[in-house]
């Protein structure tokens, strides 16, 4: 047995803090890292040390290899958690880490490779016999072989990172003419995100649910499925809410879930904690989609139906012990909701800004997973969750019944966020009753009454402004808050996180992003619809389209600038 004493948190937010606590909870030291906008952040003060990334991207600071080495040298770590994305599904990361010396919580570098490649998961899901829709065996190189493959098997197609997870790097393309376009945008989501831009195609299931099985395995062989969920509650195939058990299958369908995952696991020697995801269409067909080789954002649904601590179980598989051989019984019913900083009022955009209230439910069943707090700024470098709800109850009723209480009483001041959504989805019947959820069913068929969110009322400016100030000696932190009787309003200057409405002739942009790529030129005519330009935040891109048919002018912005809310991209002239 290996012997942990402390953990580095290769990660940032809620899921830092999840794992510091669990930590704490098994009696090892949590060391934090963190970028120059994280430095006042929850996962820093709930960590027993800290130390700094000096940077400010992702790509200095969470994906910076060696800097993270450094500091686990530094600070005497003897292991390292990678938290979800970063760095997590990394194998050439793990294997420095193992290198290293250090012990590395997560799956062998070998099983992160074999099915952290997508095409490469889906042959060994077919070598062990779990279920699959058609699809490429490897790679495709150019939209024209996305275009044969749609014309062998037919429309829809989802084209897909191979090395990517999260929704990030999927497209859906439900007519030949958008295929060139949505595989440039996948290409470049996918090297955005994952630094490797291959992609794959597969035939798209007509309304499909999205179900998936937590996995757990350790060196000795044993492998059980901790619980289903179901995760079919997505915008732009970023999950929103998931839940556990998944509900409304049948015990065959639960029974090939159960037996394709263990199977899957088992061929590669995958050792941890894992999801294998599989897509369950209208008609009960089922065919795998892939695995995550990590933690998964919505594991505390299978923790509160099951009673494990999974953060603790992957400590405990890293050290060398047994997990329990029995798959755990499931006792109730478990929701989780991102809480994320966006505008369902407004497409789902990505919302930044400071936080001036922040009050969290409490009560029976009720769970508050957070990486920030009143007071914390969400910049635009990182992913928008700012906390997960997680309700259970013995039942789903009891737990929808719970989780709209829990909704009304979370309230969030400063920008703009996600709980609209989710107090309105609890009492869609087509959720808590019939289950007509499929994972595009809030594009396609979600009676979005949501306004957008107000910005002059949603800030509310405290009467008295603080400011906390920051030292930090050998990963140890001291602070001090000083406080001023200057209005808060005046030192936090936030623009307006909603659309700044394409009228007239003007196109401006609806949110604060980077400008990864421009279609049309100054004097290019547009027809309505037509892409000009793309923009990306918070690891999504974002296209906008031309309202109105003319000829561009004025455009004046370049790949790699970064614009702000409201700024004006172009005018579109008669």
């Amino acid at each position: 047995m290996k012997q942990i004493s402390a953990v580095l948190i290769a990660n940032r937010g809620e899921i830092a803090v999840r794992v510091a606590r669990a930590c704490r909870d098994h009696g090892v030291k949590s060391i934090a890292i963190y970028s120059d906008e994280d430095r006042n952040s929850l996962h820093v003060a709930t960590a027993d040390e800290a130390f700094a990334l000096n940077g400010l991207s992702a790509a200095e600071t969470y994906l910076d290899q060696s800097k993270i080495l450094a500091i686990a040298k530094e600070s005497g770590a003897d292991a390292i958690h990678p938290g979800y994305g970063f760095l997590s599904e990394n194998a050439g990361f793990a294997e420095r880490v193992i290198e290293a010396g250090l012990i590395w919580i997560g799956p062998p570098p070998a099983a992160i490779r074999e099915l952290g490649d997508k095409v490469s998961a889906r042959k060994i899901a077919a070598k062990v016999g779990a279920p699959l829709v058609a699809g490429t065996a490897d790679p495709v190189d150019s939209p024209d072989e996305v275009i044969a493959f749609a014309k062998e098997h037919g429309l829809p197609v989802a084209i897909k990172a191979a090395h990517g997870g999260g929704g990030r790097g999927l497209k859906v393309a439900f007519t030949m003419e958008e295929i060139p376009e949505l595989f440039a945008s996948a290409v470049r989501e996918a090297i955005t995100g994952f630094g490797r831009g291959e992609c794959f195609v597969e035939r798209y299931l007509d309304k499909p649910r999205h179900v998936e099985t937590q996995c757990l395995v350790d060196m000795h062989g044993n492998a059980v499925v901790v619980s289903t969920r179901d995760c079919s509650l997505q915008r732009r195939h970023q999950k929103l809410v998931e839940e556990a058990p998944a509900p409304f299958l049948s015990d065959a369908q639960i029974d090939q879930l159960y037996t394709s995952s263990k199977a899957i696991m088992r061929e590669v020697g995958y050792v941890g904690a894992g999801t294998c995801e599989f897509l369950v269409g209208k008609d009960g067909t089922i065919s795998f989609l892939e695995v995550n080789t990590r933690l998964q954002v919505e594991h505390p649904v299978s923790e509160e139906v099951t009673g494990l601590d999974l953060v603790r179980e992957q400590l405990r598989i890293a050290s060398g012990e047994a997990i329990n051989p029995v798959d755990p019984i499931i006792r109730g019913h478990s929701f989780e909701f991102r809480i994320n900083g966006e505008d369902p009022g407004n497409g789902f955009l990505p919302s930044l800004g400071t936080i001036t209230k922040w009050d969290v439910p409490s009560g029976p069943g009720v769970r508050v997973d957070a990486g920030f707090d009143h007071g914390h700024t969400i910049g635009s470098h990182f992913d928008s969750l700012l906390a997960k709800l997680i309700v259970t109850g013995a039942t789903r009723k009891e737990a929808i019944e719970r989780a709209r209480r829990a909704l009304r009483e979370f309230e969030i001041g400063g920008l703009a966020t996600a709980l609209p959504f989710h107090r309105a989805i609890v009492n869609d019947p087509n959720f808590t009753d019939e289950f007509k959820i499929y994972t595009s069913y809030i594009e396609n068929e979600f009676d979005n009454q949501i306004p957008a969110f107000n910005f002059k009322e949603g800030v509310a400016a405290s009467k008295v402004a603080s400011q906390k100030v920051v030292a930090e000696v050998n990963g140890h932190r001291f602070e001090v808050v000083l406080h001023s009787q200057a209005p808060a309003e005046k030192r936090h200057r936030i623009k307006s996180n909603s659309v700044a409405k394409s009228s007239g002739n003007s196109l401006s942009s609806p949110m604060q992003g980077t400008v990864v790529k421009i279609l049309k030129g100054n004097g290019d005519r547009v027809e309505v619809g037509d892409l000009i330009v793309v923009l990306e935040a918070m690891k999504m891109e974002q296209p906008l389209m031309a309202q109105r048919a003319g000829v561009i002018a004025q455009l004046g912005i370049g790949v790699g600038q970064t614009v702000s809310s409201g700024q004006l991209l172009c005018v579109i002239e008669d």
